[in-house]
């Protein structure tokens, strides 16, 4: 497994993203530990998800748009049970890892649609590489949510200092 896919779904720079999701339950997902703390664990990973569908779309050649405010990349509703949310996540990290693997496609020129710019063209790689940059900052916010929760470190483990 190379850099970049370890970065998506191993243990890189970063506890792997699996051990950071595990053993939540939905009263602690869905729970804000400060009145302004803008977004719940629930919220970060649906946005990573959502974003993570989008990049592999454009990496596939699916010329997904974007929302059009930054708030269309959060959920409006919370009906997607946790686990089912997890899973999705999960099962698109591991996507794109095995995409990150295939160092042959890695410089395709991929189109990546923006809302009131033109279109940007980036290979794969620089795709993967910040759909890897923005799954580690949604999950960083995710330990940092979980280490006020009391939540912190999960059972298979994550970096305490």
């Amino acid at each position: 497994m190379n850099e970049l896919a370890k970065a998506l779904i191993g243990n890189s720079a970063f506890a792997p993203p699996k051990a950071i999701l595990q053993t939540l339950d939905a009263k602690a997902v869905h729970t804000k530990p400060a009145a302004s703390i803008p977004h719940t664990i629930y919220e970060e990973v649906w946005h990573s998800a959502f974003w993570q569908e989008i990049s592999l779309d454009w990496v596939q050649g699916k010329p997904t748009s974007v929302p059009e405010h930054a708030s269309g990349g959060f959920p409006t509703d919370t009906a997607e049970p946790w686990e089912s949310l997890c899973e999705r996540f999960l099962a698109g990290a591991q996507n794109a890892a095995g995409i990150a693997n295939d160092t042959d496609g890695l410089e395709t020129p991929v189109a990546c649609p923006t809302i009131g710019a033109p279109e940007r063209i980036m290979t794969v790689r620089e795709q993967l590489e910040s759909l890897a940059a923005h799954n580690a900052y949604h999950l960083g916010r995710v330990v940092l949510l979980r280490q006020m929760l009391s939540l912190w470190p999960p059972p298979d483990g994550g970096f305490t200092w």
